[in-house]
């Protein structure tokens, strides 16, 4: 009999989070590094809001770093910093990022680096449409290697984390770029090693995971990019002889995942078949939370489009069923699954409970099925 697939939570939506029950307004003028200024402005409600996924049963925690930039830290004004924070002034915040993410998470939690593309630190936003202007392509590796630079000036900062989650990659040409980095900067991360909740990595295999977003209705990158030319590019040896521990999918509809996640599969095995690729990464998982909204980038508001109808059976248990369905079919090393926009601690502990922990740390399977049987004849209330 086949072993288990290990399922691990992650945590849920912070940004919005903050901005729904902790009151925080975010704006790309007053604050552009969106939830990464609470590490400036209000670290106490940073705390407060990762506890609270900490507390719903979250194996691992992002850290509040997705948009942090450069150019971010410049153009943040506050009492104290009113000419903006220079690069000689932002390690402190990313050792306090790490910190906070630490004293939120439980023992026997993992902390993971939370790296957004290009794109989220534009004004506006463009990780869902993968319009880059031309000097941000031209420079992309550059960009992505002055960010990390950022944390690596920090001493021992990357040897403390668990995982670098590379996250909402909308362009192939970013998802090599950023494959190709932590390769070449794979030295610097040397916390992941033998960690119960990952396991122990096999050679060649780097602590990071690359997620992509898939928001449109033909199942490709905002590049145009194909499922099959995405899992290539986070995991072919001839892009790096170096693979992530896991690929994945966030910022995506929850309703969405069933065939997305089947196309990874088959890209995922044809690598194999083909001798490109000798195992099977882990598969992250965490979609937005909505109930159907979208969200507008013109009216920063999430809106439910015109047309369109709330769905009825709930997004934990919705997001469960494409877990076991994959559990059954895939050879995945482990699956990560929480949730990203709009999910919130209460999301992520509905979801804990459908993947209880067993004695040994990871989720038990045995009662999965039962409890999501449980959550079907629940409603979505």
């Amino acid at each position: 009999m086949k072993d288990l697939t290990p399922v691990l939570i992650l945590d849920g939506g912070l940004g919005t989070t903050l901005e729904d029950k902790y009151h925080v307004d975010f704006s790309s003028d007053k604050t552009p590094l969106w939830s990464s200024h609470l590490l400036v402005s209000d670290q106490a409600t940073l705390l407060a809001c990762q506890s609270e996924f900490a507390n719903a049963g979250a194996d691992v925690i992002l850290t509040a770093t997705y948009q942090v930039s450069i150019e971010g830290f410049a153009a943040t004004k506050t009492p104290e910093w009113p000419r903006g924070i220079s690069i000689a002034n932002i390690g402190q915040f990313l050792e306090d990022a790490v910190l906070i993410a630490s004293q939120a998470a439980p023992p026997e939690s993992q902390i993971a680096l939370s790296l957004g593309p290009y794109g989220a630190t534009m004004i506006p936003s463009t990780e869902y449409s993968g319009v880059y202007d031309d000097e941000g392509v031209r420079n992309l590796s550059s960009w992505h290697y002055q960010r990390l630079m950022l944390f690596a000036k920090v001493p021992k900062l990357l040897s403390r984390i668990n995982l670098v989650a590379l996250e909402t990659i909308p362009r192939i040409d970013e998802i090599i770029v950023v494959r190709k980095m932590i390769s070449e900067q794979r030295s610097r991360f040397s916390g992941s090693s033998g960690d119960k909740i990952i396991g122990k990595l096999p050679q060649n295999c780097l602590p990071m995971w690359i997620s992509c977003v898939y928001p449109g209705e033909d199942e490709r990158l905002p590049d145009g990019g194909s499922v099959e030319d995405a899992v290539a590019a986070m995991l072919s040896s001839e892009v790096s002889a170096y693979v992530p521990w896991g690929i994945g999918i966030n910022c995506t509809k929850v309703g969405k995942l069933a065939s997305l996640v089947k196309r990874y599969e088959k890209a995922v095995q044809g690598l194999i078949d083909t001798n490109i690729l000798v195992d099977w990464p882990s598969l992250v998982l965490y979609p937005d939370g909505t109930n159907g909204e979208v969200y507008n980038t013109t009216t920063k508001t999430w809106e439910l489009p015109e047309g369109r109808k709330a769905p009825e059976v709930p997004w934990e248990i919705q997001l469960a069923e494409v877990v076991n369905a994959t559990m059954s079919r895939g050879e995945w090393r482990s699956i990560l699954v929480g949730g990203c926009c709009k999910s919130t601690p209460s999301d992520i502990k509905r979801l804990r409970e459908l993947f209880p922990v067993a004695q040994d740390g990871l989720s038990d399977a045995d009662t999965q099925d039962e409890r999501i049987h449980d959550g079907l004849g629940s409603g979505s209330g």
